[in-house]
């Protein structure tokens, strides 16, 4: 990997306010992946991968993998009962040894951790915006994605292979009957994309993720229809014009994504 080159670009102390001087980086590095910028992780998504959950699939981005499974029940939250909706909710998690050391079970902490708590209200908001909660009936699917190993962008590949699960288990009430008109609107899959090295790079795994300057995750629909984007400056600002470049990264991933979704629930 070559190293970054930092070129500074004078100190002006005679005018006030003082405005210090920004690097301008030149013979940008490689990623520490090898990757080209616009370039994925190697994503495979296998089907079917538990016994007795109506929807389930193990997506693996790069090194991140996680279990998503989807539970159809004939019962939904208090505040919609009785209004014809269904609804749609997810549950996040990380097995102890997901990382590179052993984190404690939130079971035995007593409680969610706000991280987690946080992801999982996302993983759901996303997925309920691919969904016509009216030709869904009123039933709950919950949405459960397990981190069996993380390497950066658990919360986009949960999203992703949680969207794979629900779309397994709404071919079930489909062939049984259960529901009249497909009630998923379109595909929902989520990237990660940030300034790293002074370059906009897709899909940042764990080192990029862990010093990029700016990090930030992209929820899409497959008709290109935003849903969220999370972006945060960590030790650098971004122009309007790098967060462009990163929504069309965003796109590209987005569209690579969707198509393996459609592959692998064919």
């Amino acid at each position: 990997m070559r190293s970054v080159q930092k070129v500074n670009q004078g100190c002006a102390y005679t005018s006030w306010p003082y405005i210090p001087a920004v690097p301008v980086y030149r013979d940008y590095t490689m990623r520490p992946s090898g990757r080209e910028l616009s370039q994925m992780r190697p994503v495979s998504i296998e089907t079917n991968v538990t016994k007795h959950a109506e929807g389930s699939c193990m997506i693996k981005m790069g090194d991140t993998h996680v279990l998503c499974t989807a539970t159809i029940e004939d019962r939904v939250p208090p505040f919609i009962k009785g209004s014809g909706l269904g609804w749609v909710t997810a549950e996040y998690g990380m097995l102890p040894r997901s990382t590179s050391s052993r984190m404690r079970r939130e079971a035995a902490m007593g409680k969610q951790g706000g991280r987690t708590v946080e992801i999982q209200r996302l993983i759901g908001r996303a997925l309920r915006a691919g969904v016509d909660r009216v030709a869904l009936g009123e039933r709950q699917i919950t949405v459960d994605c397990d981190v069996i190993q993380a390497d950066g962008g658990t919360r986009c590949a949960s999203i992703t292979g949680g969207w794979v699960a629900l779309r397994l288990a709404v071919n079930k009430l489909m062939k049984a009957g259960d529901v009249i008109s497909d009630p998923l609107i379109s595909p929902v899959a989520a990237v990660s994309c940030g300034i790293y090295a002074g370059q906009a790079v897709l899909d940042l795994d764990y080192p990029e993720d862990s010093d990029a300057g700016v990090d930030g995750n992209f929820i899409l629909r497959a008709d290109g229809q935003l849903i969220e984007i999370q972006m945060s400056a960590e030790g650098a600002t971004f122009s309007r014009d790098q967060m462009n470049q990163l929504l069309d990264l965003a796109d590209k991933g987005v569209s690579e994504l969707v198509e393996l979704q459609l592959q692998a629930t064919k």
